[in-house]
């Protein structure tokens, strides 16, 4: 495994990967794994395109990404990737894309599991009632990547209709 951080408006972020992919993006706090090497190159592709998602050039990431998890949250994890930028969906909504509509609440505990924040949207989760609920790195960094998202859009023409 290697290492490297990137600076970003959400604080410095961690970057874990390995030779299928990366592995994990870890806001602050964070410490590298002890068994991990820091390698600036092998991850310099997630960092441009975090620095282009942060310059609000990039909408999209493109990058392998070797997330560990159950099979369920692999799933979850998929459908994450499938909500377009700068708009919002439920948990249950989730659920019911995913054929488990009773299974919202495990679709909310697989979103919490989510190594892989911001390249991986889970912020782009939020409560039935429209709030924003529950994100590993802080609602505050939650509610500015949602802002970001929303801003940008603003920038290129109206806003795609949403929850949010």
């Amino acid at each position: 495994m290697f290492w490297t951080t990137v600076d970003s408006p959400i604080d410095p972020l961690l970057l874990i990967g390995d030779e299928t992919g990366l592995r994990e993006l870890q806001m602050e706090p964070h410490e590298p794994p002890v068994d991990a090497v820091r390698d600036d190159d092998a991850l310099a592709p997630v960092a441009a395109q975090l620095r282009d998602y942060f310059a609000g050039a990039r909408t999209r990431f493109e990058l392998p990404l070797s997330p560990r998890g159950t099979a369920f949250q692999q799933k979850v994890w998929l459908a994450l990737r499938e909500i377009p930028y700068g708009r919002t969906t439920t948990y249950g909504q989730i659920a019911s894309d995913l054929g488990q509509p009773t299974a919202s609440r495990a679709v909310g505990l697989a979103n919490g599991r989510n190594p892989i924040a911001v390249i991986v949207p889970c912020h782009r989760v939020i409560g039935a009632n429209g709030t924003l609920t529950g994100f590993g790195g802080g609602l505050p960094r939650k509610r500015w990547l949602l802002d970001h998202e929303r801003a940008v859009l603003g920038e290129r023409g109206p806003e795609p209709a949403g929850l949010w």
